[in-house]
C-alpha cells in the first residue's frame, strides 16, 4: 500500500499559452434579432466568458489552491487497477477529531470543501472538529481517469472507502451534495461498518403513495404545506422546467 505523497498543482505554461491562443481564435456565430435566454446563451455572454478566460491569471488561482495540503496517492480497485487519486487532507490538531469524507459532486471538484475547511478545523470545545479528506473522484480534476468500461457508482465508493482506510481511518462520517450524494449512499449500504454518519445537501424524494405508504400518505393529504415549503416546490418545479 502506498503512502500519500504532497501534491502541488503546477499547470505547464505551454498548456495555458495554448488554451490562450484557442479562444483568441475563437469565431462566434451569428443569432436571432433580440434573442435572450430562452433560446440558449446569448452570443455576447460567450464573447464575454472567452475573453475573460483570456485575460484570467491562472498562476494567482494556482498559488491559492497550493496554500491547502494536497497530496496524490495510489487507490487499488477490484476489476481496474490502481488508480493515482488526488485529495485535500486537513487533519486537526485534535487528535480525537471525526474524521470526515468529503465527496463532491458533478460538475465539480474538490474547491467545493475549500470555502468550509476553517470553520470544520475550529476547536472551541463547543462544536466537533474533523479530520476532512477530501478526494478528486476518478475522472475528476487531478485524478486518474478510468479507461475500462463498467466503473461506476459502487467503484466510486471503493475508492472513496479504501482511501479512508489508506489514511488509517477505520471509522468515519461522509458529507455529499448531487453526484457525491449518491456515492456515500453507497458508501453507507456497502461499508456500513466503517460509515457511521452521512450528511448530505441533496435529497431526491417524491410524495408518499397510499399502495406502499398509506399512513404517510395520508398525513401528506391532510397537514398543508408550510410557506418555505411551498417556495421550495415551486423553486423546484422551475428548474426542472427550465433545465429541459
Amino acid at each position: 500500500m502506498s503512502s500519500p505523497k504532497p501534491f502541488l498543482i503546477h499547470i505547464p505554461q505551454s498548456k495555458i499559452d495554448n488554451l490562450r491562443q484557442k479562444l483568441s481564435l475563437a469565431e462566434f456565430p451569428d443569432q436571432l434579432e433580440e434573442a435572450a435566454w430562452d433560446l440558449g446563451c446569448p452570443v455576447a455572454d460567450i464573447e464575454r466568458l472567452a475573453t475573460a478566460w483570456q485575460q484570467w491569471d491562472w498562476r494567482q488561482a494556482e498559488k491559492k489552491l497550493n496554500e491547502y495540503p494536497q497530496f496524490h496517492t495510489d487507490v487499488e480497485v477490484d476489476g481496474f487497477g490502481s488508480l493515482d487519486i488526488h485529495l485535500v487532507h486537513q487533519k486537526s490538531k485534535v487528535k480525537e477529531a471525526i474524521p470526515l469524507l468529503f465527496v463532491h459532486g458533478w460538475p465539480g471538484s474538490f474547491i467545493e470543501v475549500l470555502k468550509i475547511l476553517p470553520l470544520l478545523a475550529q476547536h472551541d470545545g463547543n462544536n466537533p472538529t474533523f479530520h476532512i479528506v477530501a478526494p478528486s473522484l476518478p475522472n475528476f480534476g487531478f485524478s486518474q481517469g478510468v479507461s475500462k468500461r463498467g466503473f461506476a457508482l459502487a467503484q466510486y465508493a471503493e475508492v472513496c472507502h479504501k482511501l479512508m482506510l489508506q489514511l488509517g481511518y477505520k471509522e468515519y462520517a461522509t458529507q455529499g451534495g448531487d453526484w457525491g450524494f449518491w456515492i456515500t449512499r453507497a458508501i453507507g449500504k456497502l461499508y456500513p461498518e466503517s460509515c457511521k454518519a452521512s450528511h448530505v445537501n441533496m435529497i431526491l424524494a417524491n410524495a408518499p403513495t397510499y399502495s406502499k405508504n398509506p399512513l404517510l400518505a395520508l398525513q401528506h393529504s391532510v397537514y398543508p404545506y408550510s410557506e418555505r415549503d411551498k417556495k421550495g416546490l415551486e423553486r423546484t418545479e422551475w428548474f426542472h422546467k427550465e433545465g429541459r
